[in-house]
């Protein structure tokens, strides 16, 4: 089974801000519905719980949440102890279907060391935030970029690009 990490982030790696995404763009909602449909999610219980509660569980997808909580339960989500146990998990018979790990930063920190691909949405915006993107260093290599050169305007107005990751 592959590790794949996703995830958006503006300027200087912040993700998060007080447990909401401080942008809006629809272009990344999408792209992150396409990547993940079909296959095992894996988040930590703050991002569970950061999920609009219309959205939880996300569906067509399997969601793992890690936490230490052993009382800890959520129609339509299964608990895992650990990240290890979460990978656990994930595996079944998708196997062709990375296990996409979602937030938040504690549980991408963990999982960036196993990874094999990231998939991360640039947002052209400073903001102040709480929660930031793990560091993406000279052991990885940007497979694909969209666009080639430059950035998308989001309807939102913002300007947004995709990069894509592979581990060197």
């Amino acid at each position: 089974m592959s590790v794949a990490l996703v995830w958006a982030q503006a300027r200087g790696g912040v993700i998060g801000a007080e447990g909401v995404i401080p942008w809006h763009v629809p272009e990344d909602s999408r792209r992150f519905r396409e990547l993940t449909t079909g296959g095992a999610v894996i988040m930590g219980r703050k991002t569970w719980d950061s999920l609009p509660p219309r959205f939880r569980p996300l569906p067509d997808r399997r969601n793992i949440v890690v936490t230490r909580d052993e009382t800890w339960h959520a129609d339509g989500a299964t608990r895992a102890a650990s990240l290890d146990d979460a990978f656990v998990l994930a595996e079944g018979p998708q196997r062709s279907q990375p296990a996409w790990v979602i937030g938040g930063a504690e549980v991408y920190a963990m999982a960036i060391a196993v990874a094999d691909t990231l998939e991360v949405t640039e947002i052209d915006v400073d903001v102040e935030g709480d929660a930031f993107a793990p560091a993406v260093d000279d052991g990885w290599t940007i497979a694909a970029r969209e666009p080639a050169d430059g950035w998308l305007t989001s309807g939102s107005g913002d300007r947004y690009r995709f990069l894509s990751y592979v581990r060197r």
